[in-house]
């Protein structure tokens, strides 16, 4: 997914960062079985999980795998390009390279809701493009965890300037 387009009514980038969870995975919240919270991450691939963290943040994931598997891929920063100007508004912010360096504050810049969770990647609100080119990609262990802290599933755009936080 480095290297793909994401869009939200319009709003969006370059996916720079991203952190893979699977049902296996204790750090998953797909790892106990399914829930009414994490539901969307059993059906069918394609679709949008979200989740509230500490709280306060809305995170989006790609829901992937098959049909009651429970993975999913945490989209954890962009470089913004397209919406910008709505983007620091949402934010309240101009400095472009915070805009979306982290998953909170992507989900705020993108505006994303709850009302999102289960939605089609493939419908609109949401546009998700391929990327147009091979990129080189770094993996390292995820970030903002307590179990499962060794599994290099997180993958950045090396030498991104948009990444949440630098790779080891």
């Amino acid at each position: 997914m480095i290297g793909a387009t994401v869009l939200v009514d319009g709003v969006g980038g370059t996916i720079v960062e991203t952190e893979a969870y699977d049902h296996e995975d204790p750090a998953s919240h797909s790892f106990s079985g399914p829930t009414p919270r994490n539901a969307v991450m059993f059906g069918p691939p394609g679709r949008v999980y979200v989740y509230r963290s500490y709280g306060i943040h809305w995170c989006l994931n790609f829901v992937c795998g098959a049909i009651g598997h429970g993975a999913g891929v945490l989209i954890r920063a962009i470089e913004p390009q397209a919406g910008i100007d709505v983007m620091r508004a949402r934010r309240g912010l101009d400095d472009l390279r915070l805009l979306c360096s982290g998953p909170g504050k992507l989900g705020q810049a993108l505006g994303i809701t709850h009302a999102l969770n289960g939605a089609r990647l493939d419908r609109k609100p949401l546009r998700v493009l391929a990327a147009t080119q091979d990129l080189p990609v770094i993996a390292g262990p995820r970030i903002g965890i307590s179990r499962a802290v060794d599994q290099p599933w997180r993958f950045g755009l090396r030498g991104s300037a948009f990444l949440s936080k630098p790779f080891r």
